[in-house]
Order: structure tokens, then C-alpha cells, then sequence
């Protein structure tokens, strides 16, 4: 089937899959709100941009496939935690801070227990607040940013948030399952016989001397850990490590291959499929991508067979209350050194400079100032049983990801990353030596030692 015909044919399904899951959080068992024990909602709404909305890269010209908002709460466990994923290419500053403190308010938590990821979508909205007030006092925040449309998003999700809480159910038992992703993640990063990045293999390859070189490292796993009630399973939260992009710069809204295999999945299953992105920041599917549209329904139903057999793999154990705990530790992250607060005002207030590098610099801009105020981010784990899911900002090195799983290999270890969008780019120490792309001034806002913070934290939450 040509793949563009695919798309149309497939997103009335799609809008259909979000009222139908909807309609699964209201069938909930509203008495459970009062029952004790471990309990579970989850919501989804629509956070699609309006026709000629700005997105990362180009205005909104279609909405191709729906985007979504969705994710779980889980009460019961002292105050409720919130875990929520959006097709957005990131959040970040006070984007964040709005966001958490909206959901943290639908469900009476504090907003140190939500978390907020997104999907890394590229043909997607951006969502700044910081950045957006900086770009507004130059008058140009509007070609950059839609944050009356962010704002909306983040209404429509705390009220979902608010009546899901409504229609909670009884969580008695945890699925854990996973399985490998054939051919869709490799490394970015291709290194010379020096040592240094020789090649940058980005999420579409066009060259085959290329794309046909080592996968390099990566995490082939997709983790599912899903929730249940009885034999009834109330979500599926799905965890895969790779930049999401098959094709972009379309002016289309969609959420591109991991948002399809998820969203085909739920209509498959009949069961809500919350995806997370894990540490993909130094991988892609640049080894099997060309770039050409047909691949990005290949690239999807590889995923989704992922999931399919992560979802016959689950073995169910029974979860109470006591089983789950929520920890966050504080981490300062360091800020890049060729941050110049001067230089970045200058560059913000030159009308001569080109929109992307004005945006650039209130982007780094909100960040530093963050940065020297002593702002601190915090890195999450939710304790499931035997399941450990940390959360983490940035675009992350999947090298964090592998280590925090050797780190406890008698666990069932899943990482979120794209939190706080904020800092770009987070690399390992030794990448920042190697350069390339995702090291490099214009993408990475941290400087080298970050490894070390964040290992620290890392290995903190994770040791019982």
C-alpha cells in the first residue's frame, strides 16, 4: 500500500482510538477512588497544533496523524504519581514547570511527583515558556512558538487527569515483558581510527557506505510493564531507545513510526499503550532508514512487532501498595562552557540575525540563567516491584541507559528520557572529546562532567 495512502486511511482509526480509550478510563470502577490499596487511571487527549501553528521546523500546513498526550496515575502509594508522554519534540524550562504543576493540581499530588516526557517527534511542536517570554520582548516569539496552544494541551490533559482520577481501578497485578526491535536502531556517532567522529549517521542515511557500517551500541530491548486488574489489563507503558524520526520537514503533523506502532498496538489490543522514549540521543534508525516515505510504515511495524512479542513475553506478578515507591534526587546540572549570557543577549536583540539563531539564543539564554541561579533538576525512579523506571532530562546517550541496567541486573530496568528538554543533548564525558554533532556548541548545553552528576544520581536511586 502506498504509504501516503496508508496515512489517510489510518488516522480516522487513530482519532477513534483516542475516544475509544477515553472511553476505557470512564468505564473505570469509580468506587475504587474511595477502596484502599493500589489504584490506576489513565487519559489521553488530542495535542495536535492548528492549521499554521508552528512546529519545530516549518508551520503546520496538515494534521497527518493525530498527536497525543496520554499516560497513567497511580494512586494509593502516598500521594499520587503522575507519568504522562507527549507527541511533542520536546518541553523544556518553564514549559515544564507549567505542565507538572497542572497535572500535580488535577490530582492533588505535589510536582515533584509528575513527570512529563515527550516523544522526540520532529514534525511536532516545541514547548518553551521561558524562551517564549525572551523571543516575545523582541517581538517574535510567535514564529517560534504557539503557547496559547501549549497552554490549551496542558488545560485539556489536567481536566482528563481529573476525571480519570473519577474512574480509578483496583491494580493488582504487574506485567513485565520484553523483547528486541529488529533493524531500526544504530549509533549516530561513527568513529575514525583516531577516535573521533568520523561520520554522523543521522535518523535518515542516504549513503550506503555508510548506513552498511557497524550498528554500534545500542539497547535492542523494548520494555513493557503493564498494570492489572485481575485478569483485565488497565495500561501498557512501553520503553524503546532511538531518535523517532523516518522522514521530516513536511509541515505534517504526525508522530512518526514509534506513535504508529503504539497507537496500532492499542487498536490491536483493545488495551491503552502509553510509548516513552528512552536514552536516544546518540542513536537512529540511520543503518536501515533511506529516508524515502515508504520506510516509515517498515519502521513502524517493526516496532510494533516489538511490542507484539514484549506483550506475549509479559509475566504477571501480584503488586500491592507496598510494592511501589517513588524517590527523585536534585542534580545540578553543569552548564556548557561556551555559554556567554552577554553574547547570547546580543545575539537575541539583533534584528539582523536569522530567526533560528535569535531562537537559538534565547533557548541557551533561559537555560544558563537557570543555570546560575542554581536551578536544580530532578532524576526520578518509580519502584514497581521489581521494576525500576527512572526519568531523566535531555536527550540522553543510550550509554546511561545501559549502565544504570548493569548497574542492578537483577532488575527490571526502564529509562525515560526528554524530560526537561532544556539542556539538548546530553553526552557521556568521553564524547565530548570526540566531537560531532550531538556534542557540538549548537546542540549540547552541558558540559562534559554532567556523567558524572547524573551517574551519581543514577546509581543513588537505584540502590535499594
Amino acid at each position: 500500500m502506498n504509504p501516503k495512502t496508508h496515512e489517510r486511511a489510518s488516522r480516522p482509526a487513530l482519532v477513534l482510538g483516542l475516544a475509544a480509550m477515553a472511553a476505557i478510563l470512564v468505564a473505570g470502577n469509580a468506587a475504587a477512588l474511595a477502596s484502599d490499596g493500589l489504584r490506576a487511571a489513565v487519559f489521553a487527549v488530542d495535542a495536535s497544533p492548528p492549521i499554521g501553528s508552528p512546529m519545530a521546523y516549518n508551520p503546520t500546513l496538515e494534521v497527518q496523524l493525530p498527536l497525543s498526550c496520554r499516560g497513567v496515575v497511580l494512586a494509593g502509594a502516598g500521594d499520587p504519581i503522575v507519568l504522562c508522554a507527549v507527541d511533542w519534540i520536546g518541553i523544556g524550562n518553564d514549559g515544564q514547570v507549567e505542565f507538572r504543576r497542572a497535572l500535580a493540581d488535577a490530582t492533588g499530588t505535589s510536582p515533584d511527583r509528575v513527570r512529563v516526557h515527550t516523544l522526540h517527534q520532529h514534525d511536532a511542536p516545541h514547548c518553551d515558556f521561558s524562551a517564549d517570554r525572551l523571543l516575545a520582548e523582541q517581538g517574535i516569539n510567535g514564529e517560534v512558538f504557539d503557547s496559547g496552544f501549549n497552554r490549551r494541551v496542558i488545560a485539556r490533559a489536567a481536566e482528563a487527569v481529573r476525571s480519570a482520577m473519577k474512574a480509578t481501578r483496583p491494580v493488582t497485578h504487574l506485567g513485565l515483558g520484553e523483547a528486541e526491535v529488529d533493524k531500526v536502531a544504530s549509533t549516530r556517532r561513527i568513529l575514525g581510527p583516531d577516535g573521533k567522529v568520523q561520520h554522523v549517521r543521522y535518523t535518515a542515511c542516504k549513503d550506503p557506505k555508510v548506513r552498511d557500517m557497524p550498528v554500534g551500541t545500542i539497547d535492542p530491548k523494548l520494555k513493557m510493564i503493564s498494570l492489572w486488574d485481575g485478569d483485565a489489563p488497565i495500561v501498557a507503558l512501553t520503553y524503546y531507545a532511538t531518535h523517532p524520526q523516518s522522514y521530516y520537514l513536511t509541515g505534517k503533523a504526525n508522530p512518526d513510526f514509534p506513535g504508529m506502532a503504539r497507537d496500532a498496538r492499542q487498536a490491536a489490543t483493545g488495551v491503552p499503550h502509553v510509548h516513552f522514549n528512552g536514552a536516544g540521543g546518540d542513536i537512529g534508525a540511520g543503518k536501515y532508514n533511506d529516508g524515502s516515505h515508504a520506510m516509515r510504515q517498515v519502521l513502524a511495524d517493526r516496532v510494533a512487532s516489538g511490542m507484539e512479542r514484549a506483550w506475549k513475553a509479559t509475566r504477571k506478578t501480584p503488586i500491592a501498595a507496598g510494592d511501589v515507591a517513588w524517590r527523585a534526587v536534585p542534580v545540578t546540572l553543569p552548564p556548557a562552557p561556551h555559554l556567554d549570557e552577554a553574547k547570547l543577549v546580543a545575539t537575541l536583540r539583533d534584528r539582523s540575525a536569522k530567526l533560528t539563531e535569535r531562537s537559538r539564543a534565547a533557548n541557551d539564554l533561559a537555560w544558563l540563567r537557570r543555570c546560575k541561579a542554581g536551578e536544580t533538576i530532578d532524576v526520578s525512579c518509580l519502584h514497581l516491584g521489581p521494576a525500576r523506571i527512572l526519568h531523566l532530562p535531555g536527550e540522553l546517550f543510550v550509554e546511561y541507559q545501559l549502565a544504570a541496567q548493569k548497574l542492578r541486573p537483577g532488575l527490571f530496568v526502564a529509562m525515560a528520557a526528554y524530560g526537561d528538554y532544556a539542556p539538548g543533548y546530553i553526552g557521556t564525558e568521553v564524547a565530548y572529546s570526540q566531537g560531532g554533532y550531538e556534542t557540538a556548541p549548537t546542540s549540547s548545553l552541558v558540559a562534559p562532567g554532567v556523567e558524572r552528576v547524573l551517574m551519581d544520581a543514577i546509581g543513588r536511586l537505584l540502590r535499594d
